[in-house]
């Protein structure tokens, strides 16, 4: 009813004139006139039920709930239906079928949404008892532009949210779960996600009045200013980029990928996608940090943005080199510390595994002889002495490296011996460069 009873259909000099139409609404292809004449849904709803029927012929009356198996169809009818031809009925066929067919039978088992990765395994152990050549199942509403809708998704009443999701008032997230909450089925986000992000989901702008932070940092002697903008939620929306010491094409390049990336943030896209995409990215100019009490090492511009984005917005501490917990002003020590200079004097490797029983001694100030205490030594003081004063020879470093499962060899790119096997080349656990291979 709604797209027969519209501006077009009726006239604009009478929608203008007679029924108090505004101007502005008659070009607009998404206006309701029903919704405008003070017609509710559930009115729109009856009379679109009387006028193109149910789709269904369960509930017509004369008709018995014995005969209604007669009727079923695959998949169940529009929006009101609640039988089909159960899922065991389209094997149990073919299995009758299949002796007298030399080849396949070309058909399709027909499953419903509720399907269950049991019922699938279930489907095809059935299939093999049977003796069937081939099967090919598919599972309703499995693939959001199927030919054939069961009707479930088509009528769905989240007008109210989609009017505040155009106005930018609620997340793209939120739309998915006020869509996956109507749909009649269990487990509907997915599909309330495809529907939302490919059809509804519209720009969500930023408030005039906005927070965020701007975070100056030093990436190989070029400066680098972040600004993010934020949510009222304080969900970021934004970014622009400034560097120092740059050109003018380099500098469109940065703001339109700031651009880029503002765009795809207010139209749903999670800050997840992005920081999976662009983090461990490598060109110049690379390098230390100087600026971030975070992140200390970066292998690109891309790379740092990214990773101070992740720990600000996601709390992906992974992607910092310094936890939140070194940054405490009371801290003496960290966790970290602690437990490897345990395990260095356990006779373990900095992760706890076993080496070769000889104990190692992090620091020299255990082995001032006026204030340490001897007892406490669990070897005697020639061992003590030749593990805690290190050679200053590479050769040295490189032999407590491979102590440790390091290849040995000093990463080309920070100077760490910290390189272990990666295929066919060698990868740095420090600063995550790799001698060749990607």
């Amino acid at each position: 009813m709604n797209h027969l009873i519209t501006v077009t259909s009726i006239g604009s000099d009478f929608c203008k004139d007679k029924l108090r139409v505004n101007e502005s609404s008659l070009d607009d292809f998404s206006f309701d006139l029903l919704r405008h004449l003070g017609f509710t849904n559930a009115q729109i709803t009856a009379a679109n039920d009387f006028i193109f029927g149910r789709l269904t012929i369960e509930g017509a009356p004369h008709i018995k709930d014995k005969d209604l198996p007669v009727f079923d169809c695959a998949n169940k009818c529009g929006q009101y239906g609640t039988r089909s031809i159960a899922w065991s009925a389209h094997i149990n066929i073919m299995s009758a079928a299949q002796p007298f067919i030399s080849g396949a039978i070309s058909k399709t088992i027909n499953m419903p949404h509720e399907s269950t990765i049991d019922d699938i395994k279930q489907a095809y152990m059935d299939s093999w008892r049977g003796m069937i050549k081939a099967n090919a199942l598919y599972r309703d509403s499995s693939k959001l532009s199927q030919p054939l809708m069961s009707g479930t998704v088509l009528k769905v009443d989240i007008a109210e949210e989609e009017d505040l999701l155009a106005e930018g008032l609620i997340s793209t997230q939120k739309a998915v779960e006020v869509m996956a909450d109507a749909l009649p089925m269990s487990d509907a986000k997915p599909l309330a996600r495809k529907i939302v992000t490919r059809y509804i989901a519209q720009r969500r702008r930023l408030p005039n009045k906005r927070g965020g932070y701007i975070q100056k940092a030093s990436i190989g002697g070029h400066n680098v200013y972040l600004h993010t903008g934020e949510y009222v939620d304080g969900s970021l929306g934004e970014i622009f980029i400034d560097m120092h010491k740059e050109g003018a094409a380099f500098k469109a390049l940065t703001n339109a990928f700031a651009i880029a990336v503002s765009l795809g943030l207010q139209h749903g896209v999670p800050l997840k996608e992005f920081v999976d995409a662009f983090v461990f990215t490598r060109y110049e100019p690379n390098g230390p940090v100087i600026g971030n009490d975070r992140i200390k090492m970066s292998t690109s511009i891309l790379d740092y943005i990214f990773r101070d984005l992740a720990v600000n917005y996601l709390d992906r501490n992974d992607l910092a080199h310094v936890k939140p917990e070194d940054l405490k002003p009371d801290i003496v020590r960290s966790e970290g510390e602690t437990e490897t200079e345990f395990n260095l004097n356990a006779g373990l490797s900095p992760a706890g595994d076993s080496t070769d029983g000889h104990e190692i001694q992090l620091t020299l100030d255990e082995l001032q002889l006026n204030t340490a205490d001897t007892s406490s030594l669990q070897t005697d003081f020639t061992e003590v002495s030749q593990a805690s004063y290190p050679q200053s020879s590479e050769n040295n470093s490189a032999e407590e490296a491979s102590k440790f499962g390091f290849e040995g060899d000093p990463c080309p790119e920070c100077g760490q011996f910290t390189l272990v096997s990666n295929g066919s080349c060698l990868k740095c656990v420090s600063c995550g460069s790799t001698t060749g291979c990607s």
